[in-house]
């Protein structure tokens, strides 16, 4: 488990420039692979720093954490 409140981002890992940050934090030991072997569908970016690997979708920890992405509705 992590503390929600301490998530800055959720994203996919599919883009260049998180592939680079993962990679990084990997490198730096700041990264958590909480993935148990399955393939990354998410990336949270947490206060400290570190990296957080998951293999649930960011809608799903979006919707886990409380915090659901803004909709057109919304605005």
């Amino acid at each position: 488990m992590i503390n929600a409140e301490k998530i800055i981002a959720i994203v996919g890992p599919d883009s260049a420039p998180i592939k680079r940050m993962v990679q990084g934090a990997k490198e730096g030991g700041t990264a958590i692979d909480a993935t148990q072997g399955r393939k990354t569908k998410a990336v949270l970016v947490m206060e400290n720093g570190s990296v957080v690997l998951s293999a649930l979708t960011p809608e799903t920890l979006s919707g886990r954490a409380g915090v659901l992405p803004e909709t057109a509705e919304d605005r």
